[in-house]
């Protein structure tokens, strides 16, 4: 009996632990979208929704509905997967120390220390190692962007001189323009009956903001362009610093604050632009650099932490006057074309040059050679020569037309290349609520 007794309750002792469990079991998460061999799950929609509602709450920007929020997330969440797919098939990792960098960046702009924003972030409720893991798939879809991108444009030496006749002809212009654009896709593919459905929708989004209503918040609700989470906010640009379908509708002289352009068509849709605002019309001088680098790719062998070790090594060197610049350079640069120099780039403009690079370049003083730092090229070691005035030389203004023409293609091309992964990839959406509009 006592055998009984002790196996009953045993099997008591059981039930009630079995039932506490099944009590306090979670929901499961649920599937939104398959994204190839990858899956979005409610969570991570959740996350990113709870992101972009702070984000413009904090800025004051307003928001389309619930519904139209959702379907623009689960698309950004699809784009985000297939590229970040892409670099973990290429090896694309983001370094510590860049990750490192990018977080005190991000602390710094909010005038707070990296511990104290991790500390305001706990405060909020929020994952301090859900926002790292967000940063760094940011930057890692910055780079594998720029490194896929950058392979499809091509510039002809042809385009870059009748660039550099018009940079001649205008001379260097600072008018810039402040803008929202709304864009309602099209595809070639589209019945009639429904192109002429997103040119009626075209129409009467225009008729709202002539009577006034706020082109942000329209921009939001039906944008379906690059810019949509932020209201269809482009900021400031000049002529010059716009994608191509931008700058041939503005006018340096022409264009006026609060004009409405469009709607207008091109390959992908329809287009309204407003300009919120103009300002400047002036020439500028700018300032240009004579530099030299020496640069380590990271692959398969050259890890990014051997890459940053070897650079800190051969910076020693040089400050201890066991080995020059030149040398180094010209035994272990990968730059091919600057390593048979010594590592000298020549005068430049320092804008042809992607943001880490250009920003160094600027701030670093003459003479002076940078810590490794690391660039979608690679890993780099700088030292700036000399600075000056731009006089305006050709091969100058050949090297700023190149800049101006890759600047303009690249939101066209970037937008062509997301679309052909999204084509061949195998995507599922699994709330039929979630999925946009044929476009």
């Amino acid at each position: 009996m006592k055998i009984i007794n002790n196996m009953l309750l045993s099997f008591f002792c059981v039930s009630v632990l079995t039932s506490q469990a099944f009590a306090e079991r979670q929901p499961l998460d649920h599937i939104e979208a398959v994204v190839n061999e990858d899956v979005i799950l409610t969570s991570d929609l959740n996350r990113i929704e709870k992101e972009v509602k702070s984000r413009s709450l904090e800025n004051g920007q307003s928001l389309p509905d619930e519904a139209a929020l959702k379907k623009q997330l689960i698309d950004k969440l699809i784009s985000d997967r297939l590229q970040l797919q892409i670099a973990e098939r290429i090896g694309l990792r983001i370094n510590d120390a860049q990750l490192q960098q990018t977080l005190e960046n991000i602390a710094k702009e909010k005038r707070l220390t990296l511990t104290q924003y991790q500390q305001q972030l706990k405060r909020n409720g929020e994952s301090y190692q859900a926002f790292v893991d967000n940063i760094r798939n940011e930057l890692t879809i910055n780079e594998v962007r720029q490194i896929q991108v950058r392979r499809r444009i091509n510039i002809s030496d042809l385009e870059v001189e009748q660039m550099v006749k018009r940079i001649n002809e205008q001379g260097q212009k600072t008018t810039q323009f402040h803008f929202i654009h709304i864009l309602l896709k099209v595809d070639s593919n589209n019945s009639v009956a429904e192109q002429n459905a997103v040119d009626l929708r075209a129409k009467q989004i225009l008729s709202q903001i002539q009577q006034g209503a706020d082109i942000s918040s329209l921009a939001s609700k039906y944008s379906q362009g690059p810019k949509a989470l932020e209201g269809g906010d482009w900021g400031w640009m000049t002529i010059d610093q716009m994608p191509t379908l931008f700058s041939d509708v503005f006018d340096e002289i022409k264009t006026k604050k609060n004009q409405v352009i469009g709607p207008f068509r091109s390959k992908i849709g329809i287009h309204i632009i407003k300009v919120l605002d103009k300002k400047g019309s002036q020439n500028v001088e700018t300032v240009e650099v004579n530099a030299r680098h020496i640069l380590l790719k990271p692959n398969v062998v050259l890890s990014d932490e051997k890459a940053q070790t070897l650079l800190t090594q051969y910076r020693q060197e040089i400050v201890d006057g066991k080995a020059t610049f030149a040398s180094l350079a010209e035994a272990h640069s990968q730059d091919p074309g600057s390593a048979v120099k010594g590592g000298e780039l020549g005068w430049a403009d320092p804008t042809i040059y992607v943001p880490e690079f250009r920003d160094l370049a600027l701030s670093l003083p003459i003479g002076e050679i940078s810590q490794p730092f690391r660039t979608v090229h690679g890993w780099h070691l700088l030292q700036v020569m000399d600075k000056r005035k731009s006089d305006t030389t050709e091969q100058a203004t050949k090297q700023k037309a190149y800049s101006i023409i890759f600047q303009q293609r690249f939101p066209a091309e970037a937008y062509a290349w997301l679309n052909e992964i999204r084509q061949e990839a195998y995507i599922k959406i699994t709330n039929p609520d979630y999925i946009l509009e044929a476009q």
